[in-house]
């Protein structure tokens, strides 16, 4: 097997920025054929723009509501016959205190970041058991594992994708659909800006990972690129810590 995508059909959701942008622009750059969708057309555009030689395709659409997720389903069917790789790394997050959260502030984080994913892979299966090989990379969190302080509801939504592929890994192997997670520290992008701008905080994160630094974007896609190879064809239902080492420091 050669370190390669070549022929390879992708779907990155959350794909016009951060990890989705830099997940795509590594599977294109080993060959696969790749789909982005996010809800934000301009940056979607801007993608699409910067990239135009590329076997690179674009969808403006909610994942958290049924309409968004019927419209990539028929974008699926419309530009291919089955489908290789499904990366869910679309997600947000309100950073708040647990008894600051309104029902439907946490209900709606459930809704964009599990339950899109959920419904996503069920809708899909049907092109993804078509290749006989896929592979499915939901994007979840180091929150999903330690309390790092982006609130309760998003630490909940993590753990929970964990969960859904870890469950998937298992009932899906027969028909050849390996199911993988990727949980990031915390990573240069849009949804971690607001963090990261603040010098004390920053200063934190660095000195709880070994490495000393944050990610970068394209350090996280790399792993990902690497679950959707058939190079990782004995990996399902596990979950890679992109942390720097800081699931392994104590003091």
């Amino acid at each position: 097997m050669e370190w390669t995508l070549q022929g390879k059909k992708a779907l990155v959701t959350g794909g016009s920025k951060g990890i989705g942008l830099a997940t795509a622009d590594e599977l294109l750059a080993l060959g696969a054929e790749v789909l982005i969708v996010a809800r934000g057309e301009a940056a979607l555009h801007e993608a699409l723009e910067a990239r135009p030689d590329a076997p690179l395709h674009g969808l403006a659409a909610d994942v958290a509501t049924e309409t968004g997720r019927q419209q990539i389903a028929e974008k699926v069917a419309d530009l291919w016959d089955n489908l290789h790789i499904l990366v869910n790394n679309a997600g947000t997050n309100l950073r708040k205190s647990t008894l600051d959260y309104s029902s439907a502030e946490a209900r709606a984080l459930f809704e964009f970041n599990t339950f899109s994913v959920f419904e996503l892979c069920r809708m899909l299966f049907p092109a993804l058991v078509k290749t006989g090989n896929a592979s499915v990379i939901n994007v979840a969190s180091v929150a999903g594992v330690f309390d790092v302080a982006t609130g309760s509801p998003y630490g909940m939504t993590k753990a929970a994708l964990m969960q859904l592929s870890r469950n998937l890994a298992g009932e899906w192997a027969k028909y050849g659909i390996r199911v993988n997670t990727v949980s990031p520290w915390f990573t240069a992008t849009p949804l971690t800006a607001a963090v990261l701008d603040m010098p004390e905080r920053k200063a934190m994160i660095e000195a709880r990972t070994p490495l000393g630094r944050v990610a970068q974007a394209n350090e996280v896609a790399a792993v990902i690129a690497f679950l959707a190879m058939d190079k990782s064809s004995y990996l399902t239902g596990q979950n890679l810590m992109v942390d720097g080492g800081m699931s392994v420091k104590g003091l």
